[in-house]
């Protein structure tokens, strides 16, 4: 299912701040061409307003077809349909962002599932392990399958594959596919980094620590004990809003980023770098 764009990126550029307020910022995306996975929501609904902003022309890939065509308007862009877990779908998807635009300069993979019965190993059941896989870690392969002979071709791009502070750290409050499918995120991104830097393609993984996200907030909404463990550990006490990480992303995406590869790049408030946080 696939819309055609709605306008081209004009006017001021602007982002969407921490409570609402727009503010300028810069413009190193402009003519570039920008896929975002999971675009409807969180991180990649951010991420997307935050390439339109820069220039980018954005493609909005989203299961959600409500969602993904809002996100589509919103920035001006084109919205196709996908299941990230199909590899047909995720080949098209690429397929018609690189017909439209005539460039794929920009792909960041984020789309993802955090479901409550990923829990403990003790009592996760391998429906729940295999559901989570494939969505957050084969979804990842599969796209940076189908991008990656684009931008061959062209010599050019960044792919930025969203992991998780959980692959490099251990939690006694265990989601244990989540953290798994992360870390495997984190090696592949460093492999294809390093396979691909000699033709012109970045690949980097983001590595956020917990976002203000409709997905995190559902989850600590059922258990306020379980936020409030996690949330003494962050040293700047709180949890992450969208666009801080969007931030790190367009940062990722641009020619400023031009010796950053093979990265695990860490967004988290200090969460990996402390011991004891401030009471």
């Amino acid at each position: 299912m696939t819309d055609q764009p709605n306008h081209q990126p004009t006017g001021e550029p602007t982002d969407h701040g921490q409570d609402g307020d727009r503010q300028p910022v810069c413009r190193r995306l402009v003519g570039r061409t920008a896929v975002v996975t999971g675009a409807g929501s969180g991180i990649g609904l951010a991420t997307a307003r935050r390439f339109a902003s820069e220039g980018a022309h954005v493609v909005c890939a989203d299961i959600d077809a409500d969602a993904g065509e809002a996100a589509a308007r919103e920035t001006g862009g084109l919205f196709v349909r996908t299941d990230v877990t199909d590899a047909e779908q995720v080949a098209a998807l690429f397929e018609t962002a690189h017909r439209t635009y005539g460039s794929i300069d920009v792909s960041f993979h984020n789309a993802g599932i955090s479901p409550p019965d990923d829990d403990s190993i003790l009592t996760t059941g391998i429906d729940a392990w295999e559901r989570v896989q494939l969505t957050n870690l084969t979804s990842v392969y599969l796209c940076c399958q189908a991008v990656l002979p684009y931008m061959r071709e062209q010599r050019r791009g960044s792919i930025i594959n969203t992991a998780s502070f959980v692959a490099v750290m251990g939690a006694a409050t265990s989601q244990i596919s989540y953290t798994a499918s992360k870390g495997g995120v984190l090696a592949m991104s460093r492999e294809l980094g390093v396979q691909f830097a000699r033709e012109g393609i970045r690949v980097n993984a983001l590595c956020p620590g917990p976002v203000n996200t409709p997905l995190l907030k559902e989850l600590f909404a059922k258990d306020p004990e379980r936020a409030a463990r996690r949330l003494v550990h962050v040293p700047v006490g709180r949890f992450a809003e969208p666009e801080e990480i969007a931030g790190a992303v367009a940062f990722l995406a641009s020619d400023d980023a031009g010796f950053v590869n093979a990265s695990n790049f860490l967004v988290d408030g200090g969460i990996s770098g402390a011991y004891v946080t401030p009471l």
